[in-house]
């Protein structure tokens, strides 16, 4: 197995790090790599802010569902769904003067532009990722970030065509989360497809969830009134609080998008 192979199949989200400093040359070093990521027609439809300011990192704790780690991280990037630069730009080019000379209104912004850019923002932000652990610094996700959009909204001063998609904290890992076990996947023939989309039957489903239930529920029949995989992401991810708040803040960032 190459270098790359065995980092890409070994890499696990990191929580605890050590009491180190991401030097300013390898900090440039991951974020080189996150502006070569792939981007829809070169447009490179992202921005990245460094949080520095503790502060503001202490407020990301409370208003990203209540993570403390947030705070003790060496470096924290947010990723941001930009169409906002480009607008911007056509502006300043003189476009509306262009479509007006064709008769036709100039074009803002719309879902579908969102959506391209959050997929540039992610792209990058995953590049990031693998820069990072090349270099021996582990990292986590943190998609509450898209929670309490009024709030980050002001925090980081976001125009309307500015979307907050994903927070990143980078950190050396601690010895014991060098040795903790990978977090399983589910097997491949439930997840890849050949030709098209294959619905999965509930034989298929016991199958997929078999080895998570067992390691879960152990030998209990129920928890937290669940009686299966299913029923306990339900209550504790799907249908929790964070998650209902998370789709009321997007529902309300993307009306001021779309606006």
């Amino acid at each position: 197995m190459n270098a790359v192979m065995e980092l890409l199949l070994n890499r696990k989200s990191v929580r605890v790090y050590e009491k180190r400093e991401i030097g300013s040359a390898v900090k440039d070093e991951i974020l080189a790599a996150a502006m070569r990521a792939p981007t829809a027609g070169g447009m490179m439809l992202y921005s990245i802010i460094e949080v520095k300011d503790q502060a503001a990192k202490d407020r990301l704790v409370e208003t990203c569902d209540h993570q403390p780690f947030l705070a003790q991280a060496p470096l924290v990037l947010l990723f941001l769904a930009d169409y906002q630069r480009w607008h911007d730009y056509f502006v300043a080019s003189g476009v509306e003067r262009l479509c007006e000379q064709e008769g036709v209104p100039m074009r803002k912004p719309e879902e579908g532009d969102l959506f391209l850019a959050c997929c540039d923002a992610l792209i990058a932000a995953q590049t990031a990722v693998i820069a990072a652990e090349s270099l021996g610094i582990g990292s986590c996700y943190i998609g509450d970030i898209m929670e309490n959009y009024e709030i980050h909204k002001e925090l980081f001063d976001l125009p309307q065509y500015v979307f907050p998609i994903c927070l990143l904290c980078f950190g050396y890992p601690t010895e014991q989360q060098q040795a903790r076990a990978l977090t399983p996947r589910f097997p491949r023939e439930f997840i890849v497809f050949e030709g098209q989309y294959k619905r999965l039957t509930e034989d298929e489903f016991e199958a997929m969830y078999r080895e998570r239930h067992a390691q879960l529920f152990r030998d209990r029949e129920e928890i937290d009134g669940a009686r299966n995989i299913g029923q306990l992401m339900y209550v504790r991810k799907f249908n929790a609080d964070f998650s209902r708040e998370m789709n009321r803040s997007v529902r309300a960032m993307v009306q001021a998008w779309t606006s």
